[in-house]
């Protein structure tokens, strides 16, 4: 597969209901949540990054500017993420042959291993998912286009996770360890992390 037509999703249209407030505009290390993820997807491939935004989509789009991405709006992202997979999915270029789905909630997933992902499906494999631990599947997953139709049918939260479930026998897994799964949920959760890593 070549390099530059595997692209990065990124999800970022949620609306942070158990925060309280958008978790994607809170500061992580000197920068927002979002513009982490977005930032370590555009430097692990080379191909388009889509940004799919939604709730609070005139503060979030601003936090990608100047990053090799291109950011689309998902006006159902109140019906879950999988409007917001489904919309990002389609609106990547033809020429497009994977994609590496991101959660811009999840501040440990690094471009690193993001990249690791994207070099299984350059290498061949058409599903790649990252397992944190010894049995959470969670996000970065790559999916090889002829996937796509399939994803996108799928409704409710985790229908990356049940696709996955469905082709044991395509799937090539990259372990990561459990801690890498952390995402921000609840108010304790973020000032938890600030107080653990004396994050900004």
């Amino acid at each position: 597969m070549h390099p530059e037509r595997i692209a990065a999703v990124v999800l970022a249209a949620g609306a942070s209901s158990r925060m309280g407030r958008n978790k994607l505009l809170l500061h992580v290390a000197g920068e927002t949540l979002v513009r982490r993820a977005v930032r370590h997807a555009a430097a692990a491939v080379e191909g388009e990054v889509v940004v799919v935004v939604g709730h609070d989509a005139a503060e979030v789009t601003p936090e990608t500017a100047r990053l090799r991405c291109r950011t689309v709006h998902n006006p159902a992202y109140a019906r879950g993420m999988s409007s917001s997979l489904r919309v990002g999915l389609e609106s990547l270029d033809p020429a497009t042959e994977a994609a590496v789905v991101v959660l811009a909630d999840m501040p440990f997933v690094t471009a690193s291993m993001i990249a690791t992902v994207a070099e299984r499906g350059r290498r061949g494999a058409g599903l790649v998912a990252s397992v944190y631990g010894d049995d959470a599947v969670a996000p970065p997953i790559l999916y090889h286009r002829r996937f796509f139709a399939e994803l996108v049918a799928l409704e409710g939260d985790g229908c990356g996770k049940r696709l996955v479930g469905k082709h044991p026998y395509e799937l090539e897994v990259v372990r990561w360890p459990a801690a890498g799964l952390t995402d921000l949920d609840l108010p304790e959760d973020y000032e938890r992390l600030r107080s653990e890593l004396r994050l900004e």
